[in-house]
């Protein structure tokens, strides 16, 4: 790290003891270890969706329920976080996420069936704090950083995700423990990262009431909030249609399910890259447009190429499309930072954004499986793919301008 007084972290103590350095150290080390926390936990269902629907004599439609559930959590309690943190301040609030978190995963992994679905309520609203509260604590506490941690945040949600996706079958079959222990497995990291929260509950804050009050109320009726909303929520349901529709289509374009399972991991990787390197360059920026339109210039490549249906590019169709993703999710997570003047205003605007974005982002995937049956191909649903980019590019633009919101 530069020693540059320009690029020293602002923490809130004094920096010149031992205990402030310590709490400095303790705070990046919980703030790795939650974002690690975020997504295993949701994205390690996917792989063994078979073998808990033999178990449990689920339908179809109900283990479409089971996945979109943390999406539908993450809408209906977004909104709540800014108002907990006001109440009980952001590290408390952090803190309870992953005891949630914890407690979720442990409820979901015991035998009663009603208990896979109350638990995965839960851990979807515990994560959803977490969700909106760090990036206002990202500003709050390192406002000199905000692109390379927001980058370091955004890298680790995506290589969370990958794990989940690719230790779920090897947990559950070559350790033994079956799909139950399998999910149950991420209960530990998360118990764990709990103890990292414990010694930073002495430095919590709570919200100026007016200021918190007056950042709720603003934010829905400013357009610029609007623009921020509508990037993460096109983002997201872009996301996870990819997760669900685009190993089927690999399949159908002649990949084996195990090539096609690989080709999902190799565009999530390739989404870590650019996850990191995206904010540090746009935290270097007064405006975010070209990045933006970068972006969504690669995923319309990608979806292109998929369209074509040549089977010996997809590989790079997916590296590039991992590029576009793992870029709109770090400028939106960036975008809650950038776009506000200050902590309880960054909270509020995230908490909007996702609660908005993700319950958008839930009807992603049914819709573009009614595409599919309605036009009988994957033509029709890819092409929409490729309008939706468009739209992207147009909030996308409207977000990345150099302006913050006005609460007033």
């Amino acid at each position: 790290m530069s020693t540059k007084a320009s690029e020293q972290i602002d923490f809130p103590i004094d920096e010149q003891t031992g205990h402030a350095r310590f709490k400095l150290l303790l705070l990046c080390a919980g703030i790795v270890l939650l974002a690690l926390n975020l997504r295993p936990s949701i994205t390690g269902v996917g792989p063994l969706t078979s073998a808990i629907q033999s178990a449990t004599d689920l339908s179809n439609v109900l283990i479409g329920l089971l996945t979109a559930l943390p999406l539908i959590a993450f809408g209906i309690f977004s909104p709540l976080a800014p108002r907990l943190s006001h109440r009980w301040g952001t590290e408390w609030m952090l803190l309870v996420s992953l005891l949630g978190l914890a407690a979720g995963i442990v409820l979901r992994s015991l035998p009663q069936t009603g208990l896979l679905f109350l638990g995965t309520a839960l851990l979807g609203a515990a994560i959803a704090i977490s969700n909106v509260l760090l990036p206002s604590l990202i500003k709050r506490d390192f406002p000199r950083q905000v692109g390379l941690l927001t980058g370091v945040y955004s890298t680790l949600i995506g290589v969370g995700g990958a794990l989940g996706d690719g230790v779920s079958i090897p947990l559950a079959q070559s350790a033994n423990l079956g799909w139950r222990g399998s999910l149950a497995f991420w209960a530990l990291p998360a118990a764990l990262t709990a103890l990292i929260w414990l010694p930073l509950l002495r430095s919590h804050t709570r919200s100026n009431d007016a200021q918190a009050n007056t950042s709720v109320r603003g934010l829905w009726r400013s357009a610029l909030a609007w623009q921020v909303t509508f990037f993460m929520g096109l983002q997201s349901l872009g996301f996870y249609i990819v997760i669900a529709w685009f190993p089927v289509i690999f399949h159908n374009d002649g990949l084996n399910a195990a090539d096609a399972g690989w080709m999902l991991s190799l565009l999530q990787f390739a989404g870590v890259l650019s996850s990191f390197l995206t904010p540090v360059l746009a935290g270097r920026m007064r405006s975010q447009r070209g990045l933006v339109a970068f972006a969504v210039l690669m995923s319309i490549i990608s979806y292109a190429g998929i369209l074509n249906g040549a089977t010996e590019l997809i590989a790079l169709w997916c590296i590039l499309l991992g590029l576009a993703q793992g870029a709109y999710l770090s400028l939106a997570l960036l975008f809650f930072i950038l776009r506000t003047s200050d902590t309880h205003s960054a909270a509020a605007l995230s908490g909007m954004a996702q609660a908005v974005g993700y319950l958008l982002a839930a009807g992603g995937p049914l819709l573009f499986g009614w595409l599919h049956d309605l036009s009988g191909g994957w033509s029709i649903p890819l092409l929409a793919l490729i309008l939706v980019s468009l739209i992207l590019f147009a909030v996308g633009i409207g977000a990345g301008r150099a302006a913050t919101v006005r609460l007033r």
